[in-house]
């Protein structure tokens, strides 16, 4: 930078800075055995040629590393929950079915999350790096075929007109975000991120438009924690949680807090200057650190872990505007770097022996008491055997359950309307909001976890008056109609731990057959068989939430 650091600027002077000054990369790297990278000369410059196949076999071999794989300080944040004596029972709990899951997941074959994501391609292209064709499609190759040949899900939706979509098919279209990178330090390289964004945790990134009123401690921090409070559960805590303060535009500041989340811009300078860049603020970043953990909301039930770690990022802004952006990356941290260089093609390391940083405990280490629930039992006895046990009371489920999600509770609740009754198997058994990823062989279900409850809220009062949806199953927290509804109808709604879908499937599911509308492929109507399933008592039926006053 061309001026000292908080030097104001004179009249008329020249300050450049780029926006994002990152210093060096500490990323462990893996060559893979590409070809289609080479070099020429021209106009007296080496310059990087990079063949559209190599670009398709890297998008292929990332999303399925990220699909299984995680980085290692990930699962070391995870491991250092179960270390710590401060965290709570049911942090621990968390933990622990995560670092399990972790495991099963690195086999490659069950992904982590069965919201395998929409594929999203970050990158950064040097003037002397040639690709050959059309890079964009060669990428979109490679995310298709590893949604097409792997056992991941299939979640994009194509409209047709303004209120009629189709399921793409094959989790196209890709989100390309790539760019010219600027200077000549690294002008023959082509540095890339791949990143598998789920809907659970997009749909808790925020822009609030605030003024300079806000930017004194006492004022900021307040409305931090206020805000933090609305991201809640669904999106499976504990988080990598991403504060944004200021920038050019609204745009600006919602692309900083993403690639901030995926810790793209961990090396930026931690205080600003007159030139205008980004930087970090890392006291910032410890004090909203500490408010996470005086939350209460821990690890999705209780605790001190609601974040694994905060980054906080100052951007300049216009005078008159103060964009304020918020957004986390979940526990299906799925995001891999990758670069093209003369030497080669390189992929991020992630860990595959996840193994590793599980602990010589088992459940019964975890304390708290678990409460079996058998569910061949008549609804009317599971409802009373629950209605024995307060919120926040870790249960553990046997036997039959039906699963419907968005598009088979909107073709019910046309049913209700119509005067038809309610199916009886919503009547008899719980219902679990889920939507699995493809069956692998061998396996009685593909990844198989839970989906966001809050979407499913505007239907339960209709459904249990009609006497159904007596006992809900899926993640994060509900509103107050729900609760109201579960008071005056005697309903439950437990909520499984977000996350852990390939362990789920891996140990407790045992069967899965469709019973309606299999045209909507993993948004059928299915009845499964389960063995042990873990969840918690978050809403009972006197009307008592787990979660109350966080809305």
């Amino acid at each position: 930078m061309n001026a000292p650091l908080n030097r104001p600027a004179r009249t008329g002077e020249f300050l450049y800075s780029p926006m994002f000054p990152l210093g060096p990369s500490e990323t462990p790297w893996k060559r893979l055995d590409v070809g289609g990278v080479a070099t020429i000369e021209a106009a007296g410059r080496r310059v990087l040629t990079i063949a559209p196949e190599a670009l398709t076999e890297l998008a292929f071999q990332a999303f399925h590393d990220t699909s299984h794989l995680l980085r290692p300080g990930h699962l070391r944040q995870l491991r250092a929950i179960l270390d710590d004596a401060e965290a709570s029972e049911n942090d621990r709990y968390v933990a622990l079915e995560f670092l399990k899951n972790a495991n099963i997941a690195a086999g490659g074959i069950l992904p982590m999350c069965q919201d395998t994501g929409t594929a999203i391609v970050f990158g950064k292209k040097g003037s002397r790096v040639w690709v050959e064709g059309n890079e964009e499609e060669a990428l979109a190759r490679g995310v298709f075929r590893t949604f097409t040949e792997t056992n991941l899900r299939y979640s994009q939706m194509a409209p047709l007109t303004m209120f009629d979509e189709v399921n793409t098919g094959n989790n196209l279209p890709v989100q390309f975000d790539i760019m010219a990178a600027p200077g000549d330090d690294h002008a023959d390289e082509f540095h890339l991120m791949f990143v598998a964004k789920g809907g659970g945790s997009a749909n808790k990134t925020f822009l609030f438009q605030e003024t300079r009123a806000i930017l004194n401690p006492e004022r900021l921090y307040q409305f931090i924690e206020t805000k933090m409070k609305t991201l809640g559960t669904s999106a499976c805590p504990p988080y990598h949680l991403a504060i944004v303060i200021g920038g050019t535009s609204a745009e600006a500041t919602l692309k900083t807090v993403k690639l901030a989340s995926t810790r793209w811009l961990d090396a930026l300078p931690t205080q600003g200057s007159a030139a205008g860049h980004a930087f970090r603020d890392l006291e910032a970043e410890m004090r909203v650190l500490e408010i996470s953990r005086r939350l209460g909301i821990g690890a999705q039930f209780g605790g001190k872990y609601f974040c694994h770690d905060v980054r906080v990022i100052r951007l300049p802004r216009h005078g008159a505007s103060l964009p304020v952006g918020i957004g986390v990356s979940c526990s299906a941290d799925r995001q891999i770097l990758a670069k093209i260089t003369p030497e080669g093609v390189f992929l991020e390391q992630l860990e595959t022996d996840p193994a590793k940083y599980l602990p010589e405990t088992t459940d019964e280490h975890l304390g708290g008491e678990t409460v079996a629930i058998d569910l061949t039992r008549p609804m009317d006895e599971i409802r009373a055997t629950l209605s024995q046990y307060p919120v926040k009371t870790r249960v553990m489920l046997t036997g039959p359950m039906v699963v419907a999600r968005d598009i088979a509770h909107a073709k019910i609740k046309e049913r209700l309307d119509r005067g038809e009754p309610m199916p009886e198997y919503l009547r008899n058994h719980p219902v679990y909001y889920a939507g699995p990823a493809k069956t692998p062989a061998g396996y009685a279900t593909g990844s198989f976890g839970p989906t966001t409850a809050g979407r499913m809220d505007s239907y339960v009062d209709q459904f249990q008056a009609a006497g159904g949806s007596f006992v809900m199953l899926a993640k994060g927290n509900r509103s107050r109609a729900v609760r109201e509804a579960c008071r005056k109808y005697r309903g439950f709604y437990l909520a499984s731990i977000g996350g852990p879908a390939a362990r789920l499937a891996k140990d407790c599911i045992r069967k899965v057959e469709v019973l309606e509308y299999p045209e909507l492929g993993m948004e059928a109507v299915w009845r499964i068989e389960v063995e042990n399933f873990p969840a918690f008592i978050v809403i009972d039926d006197k009307g008592n939430d787990f979660y109350d006053g966080l809305e």
